[in-house]
C-alpha cells in the first residue's frame, strides 16, 4: 500500500494463483477477518509513523533526512521485495509466509518502541519493511486461496472497505497515543494486533500455493534492485548535509545506478523474473505504469511532508494532524464504487486523464496556505479534491492494468505495479526532501538577514537548518526572539512545502497528458 493507505492495484495481486478445493463459509470468513487485520498492520503503519514523525525528531534530536529514513527505510525493503514476498508464499505456503511476515512485522515494532537512537530506529524500521514484504502479497492470497471465484470480488470489496476504514482510523488514534502518551506506541499498538493475527492464522486459515509454485525465486534480481534501490534513495537524502561532491554520495549514487542497470540485465535472462519486462511491451499496462510512477509520486513524496507542515509550522497537535486526510480516505470509500462503473461507462483512458488532473489541482491548492490558516479554509478544500482526483483514477487503473496483459498474468501485472507505486513514493521523499531542504536553506538566510538577532543565536539557528521547521530555539532565547524565529523558520518551510507541491501538480498533470496521448481509446483496447 502506499503511504496514504490507498492500494493503487493491491486487489489483483494474487489473482492468477491457484484456490484449490473450496473453503467452508466459517473457515471462508476467519480467512477475511485475518486478512483484514494483517494487511492493517503494514497499511496504517505507514501513516501513523508519518504523524508520530516530528516527536521522534524531536526527541532524538535528529536532523530531516534522519527522519527521512525512518520512513524510507521501511518502503525501501517492502518496495524492493514485495513480489519476492508474493512468491515465496506460492512457493512456500501462503499462510506460512504470511504468519512469517506478521511475527518479524511485530517483533520489529517492538524494537522500533525501545530503539534508544535514531540509527537503530531506522534499522528495526527496515526490519518491519522486510516483515510487510511478506505479509502484504499475502493478505489477498490466503482471500483468492479461500473464496470461489464467484465471491471472490465481494470479498476483496469486504477487505477493501474495512482496511479503508482502518486507513483513517489509524493516524487519528496514532495521532492521539502520540499526542498524549508518546511515539512510542506508535509501534506497540501493532503488537496485540499481530499477536490476534498469528493466533487466528494458526487456528483458522487453510494453507494454499500458488501455480508458480515450481518457479525459480528471482534472488538475483531481488538483490540488484535493493542494492540500487539504496544507493540512490541515500545518495538523494544524504546529499543536502553531506553534498554532492562528497566521494560517499558519488559512490552512493554510482552503485545505484549500476545496481538497477544490473537489475533490468538479470530480469531479461532469469527464468522467472520478478518483473517480467515483456508485460511493458503492452502498450496501455506500460501507460498506465507510467501514470502510477508519476502521480504516486506525486502523492507519496507529497504527503510525506504535510504532517511535518500541520505539526511543526501550523501547531496542530498530534491527533488534528492525523485526522487531517479523513476526509481523503472518506471521499475515496464512497466513491470507489461509483468511480468503479465509469470505465463500464465510458472506457479506462477519460477516467484516467480526469482523475491525475483533478489531484494537480489538489497540489495547487496546498500551495495557497500560510502560516496559521484555519484548516477548513486552508487544507480542506485541498484534501477534499485529491480525494475526489485520486478516487476517479484508483479503480480505472485497477482495471487497466488488470486487463492489460490477460487473466493468467493479470496477478503479476498487478503487483508490479502495486511494486511500481511505492517504488514512486520511495523515490520521491528523498527527491522532495532534496528540494525542500534547498529552498528553506534559501529562504531562511533571507528571513534571517530582517531580523536583529545576536551573532551567536543566528549561527545557531543555521547550524540546525539540516532539521527544517523541527529547529529547536536555544534556552534563554527573549519571547519576542523566538515569536520571530517561528515566524521565520515557518515561512522557510513553507517556500519549499509550495514547491515541492507545484512539482506533485505538474507529475500529476503530465501522467494525465501522458495517458492522453499514449492510452488506446476503448474501441481500439484488448
Amino acid at each position: 500500500m502506499s503511504i496514504t493507505g490507498i492500494p493503487p492495484c493491491d486487489r489483483g495481486v494474487i489473482l492468477s494463483g491457484t484456490a484449490g478445493a473450496p473453503c467452508s463459509l466459517g473457515t471462508r470468513r476467519w480467512t477475511l477477518a485475518v486478512a483484514i487485520l494483517g494487511s492493517s498492520l503494514a497499511f496504517v503503519d505507514s501513516t501513523v509513523v508519518n504523524v508520530a514523525l516530528p516527536a521522534i525528531q524531536q526527541q532524538m534530536d535528529a536532523t530531516t533526512a534522519s527522519a527521512q529514513w525512518v520512513m524510507e527505510s521501511f518502503a525501501l525493503l517492502l518496495s524492493a521485495l514485495l513480489l519476492v514476498g508474493g512468491a515465496l508464499g506460492d512457493r512456500f505456503g501462503r499462510r506460512r509466509v504470511f504468519m512469517l511476515g506478521a511475527s518479524v512485522f511485530t517483533l520489529a515494532s517492538i524494537g522500533c518502541a525501545l530503539s534508544p537512537d535514531i540509527n537503530i530506529l531506522i534499522g528495526m524500521r527496515g526490519v518491519q519493511g522486510l516483515g510487510a514484504a511478506l505479509l502484504v502479497p499475502g493478505s489477498l492470497a490466503l482471500i483468492s486461496a479461500a473464496y470461489p471465484k464467484d465471491e471472490r470480488g465481494a470479498s476483496i470489496g469486504t477487505w477493501s472497505a474495512f482496511s479503508g476504514i482502518a486507513a483513517a482510523l489509524g493516524p487519528v488514534l496514532g495521532g492521539y497515543l502520540v499526542e498524549h502518551y508518546s511515539w512510542v506506541w506508535a509501534f506497540l499498538i501493532n503488537v496485540p494486533i499481530g499477536g490476534v493475527v498469528l493466533i487466528l492464522c494458526a487456528l483458522k486459515v487453510d494453507e494454499s500455493y500458488g501455480a508458480s509454485r515450481k518457479d525459480p525465486i528471482d534472488l538475483r534480481g531481488a538483490s540488484c534492485i535493493t542494492l540500487g534501490l539504496s544507493g540512490i534513495v541515500f545518495a538523494l537524502i544524504e546529499s543536502p548535509v553531506r553534498g554532492w561532491t562528497s566521494p560517499l554520495i558519488l559512490i552512493a549514487a554510482v552503485v545505484g545506478v549500476v545496481g538497477c542497470g544490473l537489475f533490468l540485465h538479470v530480469e531479461k535472462r532469469v527464468r522467472a523474473p520478478m518483473l517480467p519486462l515483456e508485460l511493458f511491451r503492452e502498450r496501455d499496462f506500460a501507460t498506465a505504469n507510467g501514470l502510477s510512477l508519476l502521480l504516486y509520486a506525486a502523492l507519496g513524496g507529497s504527503l510525506f511532508f504535510l504532517p511535518l507542515n500541520l505539526i511543526q509550522v501550523q501547531g496542530y497537535g498530534a491527533t488534528a494532524a492525523g485526522a487531517a486526510l479523513i476526509p481523503f480516505i472518506a471521499i475515496m470509500f464512497l466513491l470507489s464504487r461509483w468511480a468503479g462503473r465509469l470505465v463500464d461507462r465510458f472506457g479506462a483512458r477519460p477516467p484516467l486523464v480526469a482523475g491525475p488532473a483533478i489531484a494537480a489541482v489538489s497540489f495547487v491548492l496546498f500551495t495557497l496556505p500560510s502560516i496559521g490558516d484555519s484548516y477548513w479554509t486552508g487544507f480542506f478544500p485541498a484534501v477534499c479534491v485529491l480525494g475526489l482526483g485520486m478516487s476517479v483514477t484508483v479503480a480505472p487503473l485497477t482495471t487497466t492494468v488488470m486487463n492489460a496483459v490477460g487473466a493468467e498474468r493479470a496477478g503479476t501485472a498487478s503487483g508490479v505495479n502495486n511494486a511500481i507505486a511505492r517504488t514512486a513514493g520511495l523515490l520521491a521523499i528523498a527527491v522532495f526532501g532534496v528540494v525542500l531542504t534547498a529552498v528553506y536553506g534559501a529562504r531562511l538566510v533571507h528571513e534571517l538577514s530582517n531580523l536583529h538577532l545576536p551573532q551567536d543565536l543566528r549561527e545557531s539557528i543555521m547550524q540546525q537548518r539540516d532539521k527544517l521547521a523541527g529547529t529547536v530555539l536555544p534556552e534563554g532565547t527573549s519571547a519576542s526572539a523566538v515569536a520571530e524565529l517561528k515566524q521565520a523558520i515557518g515561512m522557510a518551510f513553507v517556500s519549499g512545502f509550495r514547491l515541492v507541491m507545484w512539482i506533485s501538480a505538474g507529475m500529476a498533470l503530465a501522467s494525465a497528458l501522458g495517458t492522453w496521448f499514449f492510452m488506446r481509446p476503448q474501441k481500439d483496447s484488448h
